[in-house]
């Protein structure tokens, strides 16, 4: 018996060592595999970030060492963060890429991809703004708080306080890196600054009680049933929160507040990039980053003119149905939003009525898309409005995906400061683009993906994800569900609005546009309310080229929809078309041509 435990013994030491040197081989060196190493790439920044994790709901409970932590955003640790990436591409090209499946060397071309367009764009690293009126620390970390972190038990509240506790570090880290940006000269625009501290001085301004970060957590803990947690232990988590909001979040708040103060005489210049230092040069990188193309932003200009003058004709043939003729598009289109008729009140009734009626359109499109479509996500989309604190500046309308382990579903973000902006006439192409067939279909079935590596469910391609979106607006309406002409009028004057973003972030970036300027072009061609185009156009200032991305990847998808057609003929198959195109995850446009190509030539 003695024997049998030794060589036991041994068999386990044996055991614990080859599984030891396999890890120490798979992280420290090339692994054997390329499956391996995109394992260990995403591994890497996915152990490397608490809030990803939070949001991705991938690991079990019993290992949740996370849920009390947020990601380092410290200068060093980014500068760790872009090291790992150029050391990550240089090992991806270490393998044969020749001895790879058709799948597998679009996995390794889709990684190639994602970390060469980042290590191209290093000399860059400091030309964001990473507190804006847009995004940034001010809101989205409120926003996770509210809306990701999860509070099921007594151990997730203790997090959630914990994680509050931890605001302060998060600030200084942030502003650790604002103040190396102002150092270069790397300054916001005079209206960001004005508008962050406008959001942090209502956001500090309520008793902690009323603050989103404690209502939203007593919500949470309302719903942990009595038989787990008693009274008294929810009456001194509740008092946590309430001093953690006192004594860490508005100090941390009160710093930036304080920083922002002493940059606003500074902040005096609403330029584009051209005023960065090199910023030509940055301009055409962000152009070729967010646009997954080698269009100039003279390329993307051009394009924009001639979209906004096909649009213009189709948006004037409607409105002189109904009996508007002159004058440019914005000021009609403006004119039939202005009617009663399409306003819901701007009431906390209206705004329901509203939210239930986006609620309606989904439902609707959801049900009728079965001639279309056979890859269909399995987890739901909810509609919600976008939280009062950050309606001032948030867009629109927005879209968070929902968790990997099914328990948070996707949701349609609907702004609710003002029901005037959006008439009901602009509501379906909304639904459609943030909702279902778009953001929620794209992404969730990205997200439910199988044999592929991880990476391939998760990383964003812009062009691809917002072109899709768009792509779902045009969709909708050729299937019928838009059949009053104000409802494609919607349709257009949100197609016209991405044409014209084309025309004028490259104006403003790249022809040295004004703020006003670009204002000015956008309410004349697209009809949209003043304050939703300033927003719009103080969005591309602070963020260059991401607003391309939409009109050039849906002309894309258009273009290779029109493509398989003419060649496949009455081989054609939608369904098999979207499914091609959605099977695959995000991907770089040209990839996504190469993987329609191959279904052609597949069909025929």
């Amino acid at each position: 018996m003695k024997t049998f435990f030794k060589w036991l013994l041994r068999l386990i030491l044996l055991v614990v060592v080859l599984v030891g040197g396999f890890l120490i081989h798979v992280i420290y060196f090339k692994p054997y595999k390329v499956d391996w190493f995109y394992d260990r790439v995403f591994a890497q920044f996915a152990l490397d970030s608490p809030e990803m994790l939070s949001s991705m709901r991938i690991l079990p409970p019993s290992l949740d060492f996370y849920s009390d932590k947020f990601d380092d955003a410290s200068v060093a640790h980014e500068a760790k963060q872009v090291q790992l990436v150029k050391d990550d591409h240089a090992m991806l090209l270490q393998y044969d890429r020749s001895k790879l499946d058709r799948e597998g060397q679009l996995s390794y071309d889709v990684l190639e991809y994602f970390l060469r367009i980042q290590v191209e764009g290093d000399q860059f690293r400091d030309y964001d703004f990473p507190v804006n009126q847009m995004f940034g620390i001010q809101t989205s970390l409120t926003n996770f708080m509210t809306g990701t972190h999860q509070v099921k038990s007594e151990g997730d509240a203790k997090n959630y306080i914990a994680r509050l506790n931890k605001f302060p570090l998060k600030f200084d880290q942030v502003i650790e890196g604002l103040r190396l940006r102002e150092s270069k000269n790397i300054i916001p625009p005079k209206f960001t600054v004005e508008e962050v501290l406008k959001q942090m001085d209502g956001f500090t301004a309520k008793p902690s009680k009323e603050n989103p970060l404690y209502v939203s957590f007593k919500t949470k803990l309302d719903k942990i049933p009595a038989d787990k947690l008693d009274q008294a232990k929810r009456d001194s988590l509740l008092a946590g929160v309430d001093q953690a909001i006192q004594q860490s979040v508005y100090p941390a708040y009160k710093k930036l507040i304080d920083y922002f103060t002493q940059l606003q005489p500074k902040a005096q210049s609403n330029d584009g990039a051209w005023r960065l230092p090199n910023g030509d040069a940055y301009y055409a990188y962000r152009v070729r980053e967010e646009t997954t193309t080698d269009m100039t932003p003279e390329q993307v200009h051009q394009l924009g003119l001639s979209e906004v003058a096909r649009i213009t004709t189709e948006m004037d043939e409607i409105l002189k149905g109904q009996g508007l003729s002159d004058g440019p598009i914005g000021p009609r289109v403006q004119q039939l939003a202005k009617d009663p008729a399409q306003l819901f009140p701007n009431t906390a009734e209206g705004k329901a009525a509203m939210l239930k009626q986006y609620q309606a359109i989904l439902d609707e499109v959801n049900a009728g898309l079965g001639n279309t479509f056979d890859v269909r996500p399995k987890l739901g989309v909810e509609v919600q409005a976008v939280p009062e604190f950050a309606q001032a500046t948030a867009p629109g309308a927005y879209y968070e995906g929902g968790s990997f382990d099914g328990t948070r579903p996707g949701v349609f973000y609907a702004n609710m400061r003002d029901t005037n902006e959006t008439p009901k006439f602009a509501m379906r192409s909304l639904a459609y683009h943030e909702g279902i067939p778009g953001h929620h279909f794209q992404i969730s079935v990205a997200q439910e993906l199988t044999g592929v590596p991880f990476f391939r469910r998760v990383l964003p391609f812009t062009a691809y994800v917002e072109g899709w979106a768009l792509y779902s607006e045009r969709l909708a309406w050729e299937l019928g569900f838009e059949k009053n002409p104000l409802d494609n009028l919607g349709r257009l004057r949100d197609e016209m609005m991405r044409a014209v973003r084309l025309v004028v972030d490259s104006g403003i970036h790249y022809k040295h546009w004004t703020r006003e300027q670009a204002i000015s072009y956008m309410m004349e061609n697209t009809g949209m309310a003043e304050s939703d185009v300033t927003a719009e156009i103080e969005r591309y200032i602070v963020d260059p080229g991401q607003a391309l991305a939409y009109k050039v990847g849906m002309l894309k998808i258009l273009e290779l929809r029109e493509k398989a057609k003419q060649q496949l003929g009455s081989k054609f198959d939608i369904k098999q078309f979207h499914d091609q195109v959605l099977i695959h995850g995000a991907l770089p446009l040209e990839l996504l041509q190469r993987v329609i190509d191959d279904w052609i030539a597949t069909q025929k």
